[in-house]
């Protein structure tokens, strides 16, 4: 699976190069690395390190503006990829976000006092995971609207519906479920990218989503907060490379109660180190 998510991200990054030469108005594409060591899972705990390589692609179009991210993340032995496994857990993780400028499209600004514009934003998630506990299988499909907020850099906000399904399978108890399709729910979802001068910036996004109903074993679900942010330093002062910190924090980490059966590492507070070459 490694070797496959390296060639994949290798692949997409071609993709999104040719892409951006021909078809979009502007493009920034980079490959970055990020590293933590007080990652978390449900039932699994909240001491695993991980290791991440990321393929991220952002640009404008005609009507709009793209987002693509494709994350390879890999486990220690405490997410263990199997029963008894020594190794850890592989996961592919892929966001798309397309939104579609009201302005763009309609040839009339909306612009008003902190408002940028508007739009409509669509999308999905997919990941698939190799681990012990439950394999996940995730799809998710998104849409809503977008408000672009006048500030330096940018700032976005969306209230996005979530139509997410799941075919997890446990090692543990040979236990598999069908794909199982979620309450559609509500999700708040805040992006930004901040100058702060001097080559730095403030950069991430934050997610607060309702709870989704009924789990696929007939559990309760629980609202999520996820929050995921850096200060990053631009080394060459051309955004070409950039090194920061960075700090995540989820609760409910996918709709598991972290008060309940799912422990400690259903909340996640992560620090990471994080670099980036753009091109």
């Amino acid at each position: 699976m490694k070797k496959l998510a390296i060639s994949m991200i290798c692949t997409a990054a071609a993709l999104c190069a040719a892409t951006a030469a021909h078809a979009a108005d502007w493009s920034d594409t980079s490959i970055g690395y990020r590293y933590g060591t007080k990652f978390a899972e449900p039932y699994e705990g909240n001491d695993i390190k991980k290791n991440i390589l990321s393929l991220t692609h952002v640009s404008g179009f005609k009507y709009g503006t793209n987002f693509f991210t494709l994350d390879m993340l890999m486990s220690d032995k405490n997410d263990p990829s199997g029963v008894d496994a020594k190794s850890g857990a592989q996961e592919v993780y892929i966001v798309y976000r397309n939104t579609l400028d009201f302005e763009k499209m309609s040839g009339t600004s909306f612009k008003s006092t902190g408002i940028r514009g508007y739009g409509l934003t669509w999308g999905f998630d997919y990941n698939t995971k190799s681990d012990a506990g439950y394999n996940s299988k995730k799809r998710m499909l998104v849409l809503g609207p977008t408000v672009n907020f006048d500030v330096p850099g940018f700032l976005n906000a969306s209230l996005l519906l979530l139509r997410e399904s799941n075919a997890p399978c446990n090692d543990y108890t040979s236990t598999c479920v069908s794909r199982y399709t979620y309450k559609t729910h509500p999700m708040l979802a805040l992006a930004w990218g901040i100058p702060l001068g001097a080559g730095f910036s403030f950069e991430g996004f934050a997610n607060f989503i309702a709870s989704k109903g009924k789990d696929e074993f007939g559990g309760n679900t629980k609202a999520e907060t996820d929050i995921d942010m850096q200060v990053m330093y631009d080394i060459t002062g051309k955004n070409t490379f950039k090194v920061g910190v960075e700090y995540q924090y989820w609760k409910n980490k996918f709709g598991n109660d972290a008060g309940g059966a799912a422990g400690p590492g259903a909340t996640a507070k992560t620090p990471m180190v994080r670099a980036e070459y753009h091109f």
